[in-house]
């Protein structure tokens, strides 16, 4: 699948890391080669009606591979967590996933830290990262060993491959399926300390400190967590966290009517720590918004909210949920793209989220806008395990290039 003939689209707002301004830009064989210049003799050109010219979404940590979901959400390339069956652990695993989506999707398959995801043994990273593997992740747990952490985190600073943490110390979490407190208590649902994050990520962190190794926290989901990489980046630390719109749009009060489709992991926190995320993502502290895309069928969620699997689908509903911080003013346009693009291609190493010259032509033509209702049944995921099922909001992909070649969305 190749660019057949240039494309120029006009009449847009470019989102650059500059900020939002309007002007044209030009694709020619897959790659941007013009920004804010007009359309050459013989270019197909695209009038983009005052809509958003961004790039393509960045899904940093999902969960499956699903397509038409990430089509539908902007979505041009996304980070396979090693969380699979069989676990991402062999470089011919690595390698099979790294060309599975092309050439319309661009997976990026994370490399499992440790054999069968089991946190005893470290994988063979170096040769998972010679087959594709564009990061480290100890996947949905945490490593309760520090030495194996810590070894780990060395052999990944010696690849310059960036670890992809879980922050939840398992000892306290256990079989716990929510956050304690009020909600849990009345409800009487088998719960931990929102402390299990804060311990891990105080420890993660300064294992990583020690090894000199770089390390992203999936979802950091309390205010004493976002307080522990607050501190951390201010000394300097090679530190990063993500957080996903159900821990910025719900609470544990989501959970009152046990409706499993809130059944996540990490699971919902408190009002007060739902505040803090918004606080985090508005001062930076936030880098990431990732959808933690993890579509789960009846089997998996009509249960009872204690034996029901965690996740959620979200690829549909990232953009929109992003967008929503912008009309609350709690971000800009250009800082949401960012979160949802630049910085994730960035952690990945790869020239991608950002609108630049030279970069891959994967672009999304976005009415911010425009409104839609959130239908569970209706979605193009696998399964529609969405916490937002029915919820009015406003947002769409209307267009989506991958390599310069136009994709139904």
């Amino acid at each position: 699948m190749r660019q057949q003939r240039p494309i120029t689209i006009t009449g847009g707002k470019l989102v650059t890391p500059d900020g939002v301004r309007d002007a044209a830009i030009r694709f020619v064989d897959g790659n941007i080669v013009e920004i804010g210049g007009e359309a050459y003799d013989g270019d197909l050109t695209v009038d983009a009606k005052g809509r958003l010219v961004a790039p393509g979404l960045v899904d940093l940590g999902v969960f499956a591979i699903d397509k038409p979901a990430f089509h539908f959400g902007g979505i041009t390339r996304a980070a396979l967590m090693p969380d699979q069956s069989p676990p991402l652990d062999l470089p011919s695993r690595i390698s099979y996933i790294a060309k599975s989506g092309k050439p319309d999707f661009w997976v990026h398959p994370l490399a499992a830290a440790s054999r069968g995801m089991e946190g005893r043994e470290i994988a063979e990273l170096a040769l998972m990262r010679d087959a594709g593997a564009r990061g480290v992740a100890t996947g949905r747990q945490w490593i309760p060993d520090s030495g194996v952490m810590l070894r780990l985190l060395q052999y990944a600073a010696m690849l310059d491959m960036v670890l992809i943490a879980h922050a939840e110390d398992a000892a306290l979490v256990g079989g716990a399926v929510a956050t304690a407190g009020e909600i849990a208590t009345r409800r009487g649902l088998p719960s931990a300390p929102a402390a299990a994050e804060s311990i891990a990520l105080a420890r993660d962190i300064a294992l990583a400190g020690l090894a000199d190794a770089r390390i992203h926290f999936r979802q950091v989901t309390t205010r004493d967590g976002l307080e522990i990489v607050r501190a951390a980046k201010a000394r300097g630390a090679k530190v990063t966290c993500g957080i996903t719109p159900a821990h910025f749009m719900l609470s544990d009060l989501a959970t009152v009517d046990f409706r499993t489709f809130a059944r996540l992991s990490p699971p919902l926190r408190s009002e007060d720590d739902r505040h803090a995320v918004r606080e985090a993502i508005a001062d930076g502290t936030i880098d990431v918004i990732a959808s933690g895309h993890d579509p789960r069928g009846p089997e998996d969620k009509r249960l009872p909210f204690s034996d029901a699997e965690p996740g959620m689908a979200g690829a549909e509903t990232l953009l929109a949920m992003t967008l929503s911080l912008v009309r609350d003013d709690v971000i800009d346009m250009r800082r949401a793209f960012e979160l949802v693009a630049a910085t994730p291609a960035g952690i990945l190493g790869v020239d991608a989220g950002v609108i630049m010259e030279g970069y891959e032509a994967d672009i999304v033509l976005v009415d911010p806008d425009k409104p839609w209702v959130i239908q569970s049944a209706r979605m193009e995921a696998t399964a529609g395990n969405t916490p937002f099922d029915g919820q009015p909001t406003q947002g769409r992909v209307t267009a989506m290039y991958k390599g310069g070649v136009e994709i139904d969305c």
